[in-house]
């Protein structure tokens, strides 16, 4: 759910050159510090904060922020998919992903996704601002310790001429073709034994490998790949 809005409406004041941000982070506690950070700085402008990432896509909506600085791990939606919604409804917003620790599938996804940059927590304060500063003249960037496994990364996928489908590992095309049968994440995930969160990260890596935007457009690719059976009645896990 949405929690604080601080100030002014949803469009910038002509001539203005204050930055507005949405904080997004299902943790109270980092929202209160980042919150306390940024409005230190006079060329900042905190306008709202969300608990999840529905509350962020719905925020960003009505908002408009110039920058979304947001968790990637988060209840209901998580930051990847937020991330995606919010870059389709208004591409001019730029996201900041904000994580714990480097995860080079999570990278991939949050850049696939549209994401301006991604940053760790563990950076200090001048590198946050400094990063908020950087995405907000439109410019992009990433946290130096996750540039050169992206980039390999990105390398490989332009060597590579396979079909999209076939990144996919053996689970997340069981997922697939359970998407495209109609089922709801929670029946993959009793289907397939497994927490509805986690297949609510299975879909959004789904997703991102086969550079799709929602669900509908993924059941669509798996009926023109006859994919749909890829998974029947009686399968195991891998």
């Amino acid at each position: 759910m949405a929690t604080t809005q601080a100030g002014g409406g949803p469009h910038r004041p002509e001539g203005s050159k204050v930055v507005r941000i949405l904080i997004a982070d299902d943790h109270e506690v980092v929202r209160i510090g980042l919150r306390s950070l940024l409005e230190r700085y006079p060329e900042f402008q905190v306008v709202g904060e969300a608990s999840s990432g529905a509350a962020a896509i719905e925020m960003v909506d009505r908002l408009l922020p110039d920058v979304v600085v947001m968790d990637i791990r988060m209840p209901e939606v998580n930051g990847v998919d937020a991330c995606r919604r919010i870059r389709e409804r208004h591409p001019e917003v730029k996201v900041i992903m904000l994580t714990s620790y480097p995860d080079d599938e999570a990278v991939f996804g949050a850049v696939m996704a549209g994401a301006s940059g991604y940053v760790l927590k563990q950076v200090g304060s001048t590198e946050l601002v400094d990063a908020i500063h950087t995405v907000a003249r439109g410019e992009s960037l990433l946290d130096p310790s996750v540039t050169g496994k992206l980039l390999e990364r990105v390398r490989m996928m332009s060597a590579d001429e396979q079909p999209p489908h076939e990144k996919l590992n053996i689970q997340e095309r069981r997922i697939l073709a359970l998407i495209a049968q109609g089922k709801t994440n929670r029946e993959i995930a009793e289907t397939l034994f497994l927490s509805e969160k986690t297949v609510r990260n299975y879909v959004s890596m789904i997703l991102s490998k086969l550079g799709l935007a929602n669900r509908a457009e993924a059941a669509a690719y798996a009926v023109r790949q006859n994919m749909v059976h890829d998974f029947k009645s009686g399968d195991g896990q891998p």
